[in-house]
C-alpha cells in the first residue's frame, strides 16, 4: 500500500485541531490527497414529545447540526488551505461511523480522534473502535493533544496474530519514512520468552529487506502487556505505535484487546492500528 488519499474525520463535539495536524503532516509527507468527513444524525425526541411539538425538535437540531457540519468543513479547508494537493469535504446526516466506514472506500488511511468514551454518542463522532470492525482501512488514532505525526521513532507492537501481520505490511510506507522502528513482543508467560524473540526477529529481518531500519525488543518479565509497551516506547522516544487491532467475539460482538483498547483510546501517541 502507498499513502494517496488521506481521510480525516472530524467530530462535532469537541477540537479537531490535533486530528487535523496528523493528517495534514501525513498528507504532506507522502503528497498525497485530502478527504475531511464529518457526520451526525438527528436523535429522535424524548419520549413524552409528540406531535408539532416533537417534529419542530427535530427540525430545529437538524439546522443546528447542519450549521455544524459547515463549520467543521470550513474549519478543515481553512487548515489544509496551504496544502498542495486537491482537498474534498464530505458529510451527511447520518450515524457517524457507518456513514465514515462506507466512504473508507475512497481513502488509504483514516486519520480519527482517540475516544475514551466506553460509547460514543454517534450524533457526534465517530467511534474508533467501530471504525476499525467496519471500514476495512488502517486507521491512525490520534490523542487530543499531539502536535503532529512524529515518525523519527516507531514502535511495532507485535502479538503473532493476523492482524498484526497485516497492520505491518499495511504501514509499510510509513515505516520507511521512519528513522528507525522498534519490533517489541512483549511474551505471554516466561516459558514463550524464546518464541517471542523469533517472532520479532522474523518481522525486523522482514522489514530490513524492505529497506526500513529495524532493532527488536522483547522483555525479560512476561504479562502486563499495556504497561511494558509504553514504557517502551517511551524508551525508544516512539512518536508512533504500529499494532494489529485484534480481540475476540463474545457472543457475536467484537471485544477488542487490551493493546488495541488502549492505543485507541488512552494512549499518549498516535498509533496505526489495522485488521
Amino acid at each position: 500500500m502507498n499513502v494517496k488519499t488521506v481521510m480525516v474525520s472530524l467530530a462535532l463535539d469537541g477540537a479537531n485541531e490535533a486530528s487535523l495536524r496528523v493528517a495534514g503532516d501525513l498528507a504532506r509527507r507522502f503528497e498525497a490527497r485530502l478527504i475531511g468527513i464529518a457526520a451526525a444524525e438527528v436523535r429522535p425526541p424524548l419520549y413524552f414529545a409528540e406531535g408539532a411539538y416533537a417534529q419542530g425538535v427535530m427540525e430545529g437540531e437538524e439546522v443546528a447540526i447542519r450549521n455544524r457540519l459547515s463549520e467543521l468543513e470550513a474549519e478543515f479547508r481553512g487548515a489544509m488551505e496551504n496544502h498542495a494537493r486537491p482537498v474534498e469535504w464530505r458529510s451527511a446526516l447520518a450515524p457517524a461511523t457507518p456513514f465514515i466506514a462506507s466512504e473508507a472506500r475512497a481513502a488509504d488511511v483514516i486519520v480519527v480522534g482517540a475516544r475514551a468514551e466506553a460509547l460514543v454518542d454517534p450524533s457526534v463522532a465517530a467511534d474508533p473502535n467501530g471504525l476499525l470492525m467496519q471500514a476495512g482501512r488502517p486507521l491512525i488514532t490520534v490523542p487530543r493533544d499531539a502536535q503532529g505525526l512524529a515518525l523519527r521513532d516507531v514502535l511495532v507492537a507485535w502479538k503473532d496474530v493476523r492482524e498484526a501481520r497485516r497492520a505491518v505490511a499495511d504501514a509499510l510506507p510509513i515505516l520507511a519514512a521512519a528513522k528507525t522502528v522498534t519490533v517489541a513482543e512483549v511474551a505471554e508467560s516466561a516459558t514463550k520468552r524464546a518464541d517471542a524473540l523469533a517472532h520479532v526477529e522474523d518481522v525486523a529481518r522482514w522489514l530490513r529487506e524492505h529497506g526500513v531500519v529495524a532493532n527488536t525488543i522483547v522483555p525479560d518479565s512476561h504479562g502486563r502487556a499495556v504497561e511494558q509497551l509504553d514504557e517502551i516506547a517511551g524508551r525508544v522516544g516512539a512518536g508512533l505505535v504500529v499494532a494489529g487491532a485484534y480481540g475476540h467475539s463474545r457472543l457475536r460482538e467484537w471485544v477488542l484487546g487490551g493493546v488495541t483498547r488502549h492505543l485507541a483510546t488512552a494512549s499518549a501517541r498516535c498509533a496505526f492500528l489495522s485488521r
